[in-house]
């Protein structure tokens, strides 16, 4: 004789080991996307705002913007 708890136990197990290996899969890192980097030396894209930074038009901007958000307050 068969036990009514054994007919579904099987399924459910089958279920939630597959469910586990969807959620483990989602863990995996390629070993080649990690970027390295070395104290002091910037690796990222060229940033095309840094050339216009510090300069007066950029600063006089920046002053113009922060000036009108302060209105409200």
């Amino acid at each position: 004789m068969r036990n009514a708890h054994s007919d579904y136990r099987r399924p459910l197990a089958l279920v939630a080991l597959l469910a586990g290996a969807l959620f483990l899969g989602g863990c995996y890192e390629d070993a080649g996307d990690v970027t390295l980097y070395e104290p002091g030396e910037y690796k990222g894209e060229p940033d095309p705002l840094l050339d216009d930074s510090g300069t007066e038009s950029f600063n006089e901007a920046l002053r113009e913007r922060f000036a009108a958000g302060q209105t409200d307050r």
